[in-house]
């Protein structure tokens, strides 16, 4: 079975389980679903606008994407 037939699987066995084994699946994964959350506290958001801010205003020297993925490439091409 494919990942994606799983995650189809699984979404339509909690639309219609019972209280009780939907509160038993999601003990199962809460720790891992409050990680992937807590990533954007408020201190990060902060840290994310003051970093935007910097490269803005040129204080700090930044890549475009397109310039990230040609020297991605690059790198990976001369490693074959």
């Amino acid at each position: 079975m494919t990942t994606l037939a799983i995650r189809k699987s699984l979404q339509e066995y909690i639309r219609f389980a019972d209280e009780k084994k939907v509160k038993a699946l999601f003990t199962i994964v809460e720790d891992e679903i409050k990680e992937k959350q807590s990533i954007w506290t408020k201190e990060f958001a902060k840290e994310m606008k003051q970093r935007a801010s910097e490269m803005s205003s040129g204080k700090v020297k930044g890549n475009s994407w397109q310039s990230v993925q040609s020297k991605a490439k690059a790198i990976v091409k001369n490693e074959k």
